[in-house]
C-alpha cells in the first residue's frame, strides 16, 4: 500500500464532495463541500488550495457509470472536470497525480449509511456529497489494498486544459 493522503472527489451538478485519507491510507473521513462553480472556476481553485493544505499526493474521481457500466451525461461531466483539475494539478509548483474510479451507487450507499446514522433526508443535504466522497475514497482504498495496485485510470493532463482553465 503506498503511503500519502489521498484526496475523493465526488463531482455533482451543484456540489463537489471533498473526503480525505489517513497518510497510511486507511480511512477515508470527510472534509467539505465545495460550490460547483463552472464559469469561475473556483471549485477547481478551492480544490487545488485544499490539496496544499493536506499535501495530497494523489487525487481520486469518482467516475458515474450507469448500472451495465456504460457512460452517461454525468460520466462525461465528471471526465471533463478531472481532466480539468488534473491538468492545473499538472501545472502547479507540486504536480498530483489525479485517478477516475468507478462509483456506481456511491450515493445511495452514502445515504442509506446516513439514514442508519439517524439523519434525515433533509438533515443530509449539505453533507451527501461529502458521504458520497467518503464511499468513493474508501472504495479506491480498500481496492488498492486488496489489489496491490492503484485504483481506477490514471487521467493524462493536458497543457491546452491547464492554459484553457487557469485558475
Amino acid at each position: 500500500m503506498r503511503s500519502g493522503v489521498r484526496l475523493g472527489i465526488d463531482v455533482g451538478k451543484a456540489r463537489i464532495g471533498v473526503a480525505r485519507s489517513d497518510l497510511h491510507g486507511m480511512l477515508a473521513t470527510p472534509v467539505e463541500t465545495v460550490p460547483r462553480d463552472p464559469e469561475a472556476r473556483e471549485d477547481i481553485a478551492r480544490l487545488l488550495g485544499i490539496v496544499g493544505e493536506l499535501d495530497v499526493f494523489e487525487v481520486i474521481v469518482g467516475l458515474p457509470l450507469n448500472m451495465r457500466g456504460e457512460h452517461t451525461l454525468s460520466t462525461d461531466d465528471a471526465t471533463g472536470f478531472a481532466d480539468r483539475l488534473a491538468a492545473q494539478l499538472a501545472a502547479s509548483a507540486r504536480p498530483v497525480p489525479v485517478r477516475l474510479v468507478d462509483e456506481r451507487l456511491s450515493t445511495v450507499s452514502a445515504q442509506g449509511q446516513l439514514r442508519q446514522a439517524g439523519k434525515k433526508t433533509k438533515q443530509t443535504r449539505s453533507i451527501i456529497d461529502q458521504a458520497a466522497a467518503v464511499v468513493i475514497l474508501q472504495h479506491a482504498l480498500d481496492s488498492e489494498r486488496a489489489q496491490g495496485t492503484a485504483p481506477g485510470r490514471a487521467v493524462a493532463p493536458t497543457h491546452a486544459d491547464a492554459e484553457e482553465n487557469d485558475v
